[in-house]
């Protein structure tokens, strides 16, 4: 299967509350999330590489969720349709941003320039990173509270937010700091620059 058929199968299979036919008719028929990069120049820069980020995510966080310590020590236990929720859908944000386009890099072998394929990033609904993701979710499927704050803030201290803001949103919320987790080993570990 491929990464739009896997995403699919792990929607369908874990996402039921009312509104999630339309929110996957969205991403799959109205919206360019199955074909657009999770970045313009750094983790998964190509084409399909926000499907693939969605699910390395979805991957890193269920398995976070079953370490021993996780479960026993901090009692950290989400149904499989929350998990699916803010995995998949964290990166919302990201859908309609990026322009094909070209850029000229310097060949290391024969010293000349070439034109490259790249992307550009040019948002049509600034509204912020993480709460533009809860705010496109929201549209369609109501989310739970710490469904919403995990979205929000999976960016965690990487982002450009007040860091006190970060840490009291990981401390009440800590699925917050779960997606953060899981996005982060997804974005620096199983994702290369091009």
């Amino acid at each position: 299967m491929d990464s739009k058929e896997v995403f699919l199968q792990i929607f369908r299979d874990n996402i039921h509350r009312e509104g999630a036919d339309a929110l996957l008719d969205y991403l799959e028929h109205k919206s360019d999330f199955f074909t657009a990069p999770a970045s313009a120049r750094y983790h998964s820069a190509y084409e399909g590489g926000l499907c693939e980020h969605s699910l390395n995510v979805y991957h890193c966080l269920v398995d976070y969720l079953q370490r021993e310590r996780v479960q026993e020590l901090y009692g950290l236990e989400y149904s499989e349709e929350t998990v699916a929720v803010v995995a998949l859908l964290h990166d919302l944000c990201k859908i309609g941003c990026y322009k094909k386009g070209f850029r000229n890099v310097k060949n290391d072998a024969t010293g000349q320039w070439e034109k490259v394929p790249t992307y550009t990033f040019d948002d049509p609904l600034p509204y912020g990173h993480g709460e533009k993701s809860v705010y496109i979710a929201n549209g369609y499927i109501r989310l739970t509270r710490e469904e919403a704050m995990a979205i929000r803030w999976h960016m965690g201290f990487s982002g450009t937010e007040d860091s006190r803001l970060v840490g009291r949103a990981f401390a009440k919320y800590p699925l917050a700091f779960a997606l953060s987790v899981a996005d982060m080993e997804a974005t620096y570990f199983l994702e290369e620059e091009p």
